[in-house]
């Protein structure tokens, strides 16, 4: 059974772009599922995604469709109960171990990071991810780290991108302004 909870809309702010998500409640846990819409390299992209997470909001698997100029893209990615990672069936080493994935063209992923640590105010933690890349789409770690200085207010620091901003956040845990590069322009739930 499926229950829709929260949906918004961002536009990016870096370059032309728009994605929309619902969060909904799943049998035994969580979806994420959206669609960016941006240009990227002068070419049009359209990507539609689906992250799926356990009742602990650990990430299970995640899927990518779309296209990029005139290539198709078709990713899954899978999270294994010990902790591989595999990307179209390939084991992905480098981040193994790693419990949450990082969809790097969508502000939807971060949500995943606030809602598992569920942070008190004052609270920060480390959070690395594996991080799907875009356009190259490989998985990478990405070491960050959140810190809740609000209700709905994180201090956020992605070292690898020279990224370190105060994102606010929905009651739900999406993203609502993300510093340079992501804005809510609506939301529902």
């Amino acid at each position: 059974m499926k229950q829709v909870t929260a949906s918004i809309l961002w536009r990016r702010l870096d370059m032309e772009g728009h994605d929309a998500c619902l969060l909904s409640q799943i049998d035994g846990g969580y979806s994420l599922a959206g669609r960016a819409i941006f240009i990227q390299d002068g070419k049009p992209c359209c990507l539609a995604y689906e992250v799926d997470c356990d009742a602990g909001w650990r990430t299970c698997s995640a899927q990518v469709d779309g296209f990029l100029g005139l290539r198709e893209l078709h990713y899954a990615i899978e999270r294994s109960s010990d902790g591989q990672w595999m990307l179209n069936g390939e084991l992905q080493h480098g981040v193994a171990g790693l419990v949450d994935v990082d969809l790097g063209f969508t502000p939807a992923s971060n949500l995943l990071a606030i809602r598992r640590f569920d942070l008190g105010i004052g609270e920060a933690t480390s959070a690395p991810a594996a991080y799907l890349t875009f356009p190259e789409l490989r998985l990478v770690r990405l070491d960050q780290t959140y810190r809740r200085l609000e209700t709905v207010r994180y201090a956020y620091a992605a070292p690898m991108f020279g990224y370190d901003e105060i994102l606010d956040v929905s009651p739900r845990g999406f993203v609502v302004d993300y510093p340079g590069l992501w804005r809510s322009v609506a939301a529902s739930g």
